[in-house]
């Protein structure tokens, strides 16, 4: 299906490690989706499993440091894999690239003290850890509102204070990076720091967990004057916005790459189900409206997947991405529910139940306009930079 729906070229030892992780997903991962998908201790032990065929079958950790334990598989390569990986909304954790986010983070802006602590064990799958930015009450797009507080104290350590939700896998989180307001007042840019806060520590809790469409995996936390230890500041203080930058650009990036790996996917069951469904009259993909849908998922596709690689062009080459990541958020997002839709569509009422994907294609794709920025703010983002330009 990849020259159908436009896969770009790659280099043949990128394309046969990029086969591999896509048969790993197909034949490994989708076959337990139902079971990972509940969550609980059942999850967690099919999860140890996938992951240690991965680690035996040489996938674990591709994009990873190389200085971490990972295979330091440059992202102008992973690109093409992530959209394999991605095809399962299990398949980075079982792969071990979920925690490519934190691991660079720690990795670039880390004290001595987190990275030799923590950051090799995060890549190991030894601990996860989870980031909590956005909070009740407080748009989501203007971090400079952040209510979340932490307090130097005498000893050097600091104490925080607030709330944070949409937090995605806080319930299984070892380690949290929050974004506090160590400095300044509200709407003040400046004075926002990233502390690392482990989980277990006294004052912090999970307050509930918030189904999205009712999946699991987000959650509400709260901190009561949580102790932090000094060396626990992930980059200067002050100055988490871009530290924060630096990790949203290609964090929305590889989210993109994996909504087109999911919109390929409803792509495939649409067509499958088009060319197999027969009714008194012959094939459903005789009917015009159902071709239209092809077309209309196919088109989708194709002029969406050019904008996501020249995203990760620009950012592995360095340089800024903001209307290309922008451009690439908003259509891949627009692109994943549009073509799970129509797979819905063309199922019938067998689109809506538990016997396919698509009601979980579909939600994500919703939800991919909302989370990580609605589609609002990138469009005014992109227009804005868009209209400065010289």
């Amino acid at each position: 299906m990849r020259d159908i729906t436009g896969e770009p070229q790659c280099p043949p030892e990128t394309a046969e490690l990029r086969d591999r992780v896509a048969a790993f997903v197909r034949d490994r991962v989708l076959p337990v989706e139902p079971a990972l998908d509940v969550g609980g201790p059942g999850a967690a032990v099919t999860l140890r499993r996938l992951q240690a065929q991965a680690r035996t079958e040489g996938l674990w950790a591709l994009p990873l440091p190389t200085e971490l334990g990972g295979q330091g598989l440059p992202l102008c390569s992973y690109a093409h894999v992530a959209e394999a990986e991605g095809v399962s909304d299990h398949g980075p954790a079982a792969l071990g690239s979920a925690p490519l986010l934190d691991a660079l983070m720690l990795w670039r802006h880390g004290s001595p003290g987190v990275r030799d602590r923590y950051a090799e064990r995060l890549v190991a799958g030894e601990v996860r850890a989870c980031y909590a930015m956005t909070e009740p009450d407080v748009p989501g797009t203007d971090p400079s509102l952040t209510a979340t507080r932490a307090v130097p104290g005498e000893d050097g350590t600091w104490r925080v204070s607030g709330r944070k939700w949409f937090t995605s896998g806080a319930a299984e989180a070892d380690l949290v990076t929050v974004l506090a307001r160590t400095d300044g007042g509200p709407a003040d840019r400046d004075g926002l720091s990233l502390l690392l806060v482990p989980s277990a520590s006294p004052g912090f809790r999970v307050v509930r967990e918030l189904p999205v469409f009712g999946a699991s995996g987000q959650g509400e936390i709260a901190l009561d004057q949580v102790v932090v230890d000094a060396d626990h500041l992930i980059g200067e203080r002050g100055k988490a916005l871009a530290v924060a930058g630096e990790r949203l650009q290609l964090g929305r990036t590889l989210r993109c790459l994996r909504w087109l790996g999911q919109a390929a996917r409803a792509f495939d069951l649409m067509r499958e189900r088009a060319m197999t469904r027969t009714r008194s009259r012959g094939p459903l993909g005789d009917l015009q409206l159902v071709q239209r849908h092809v077309f209309e998922s196919l088109l989708a596709l194709r002029t969406t997947r050019p904008l996501v690689h020249e995203a990760v062009a620009r950012l592995d080459a360095g340089r800024d991405a903001a209307v290309e990541v922008g451009l690439a958020k908003v259509a891949a997002a627009r692109t994943l529910q549009q073509v799970a839709d129509a797979a819905i569509q063309v199922h019938g009422a067998a689109g809506l139940g538990p016997d396919t994907a698509l009601p979980a294609l579909f939600r994500t794709g919703r939800a991919a306009r909302i989370l990580d920025g609605p589609d609002e703010l990138h469009i005014t983002s992109v227009a804005r930079r868009v209209l400065r330009a010289t």
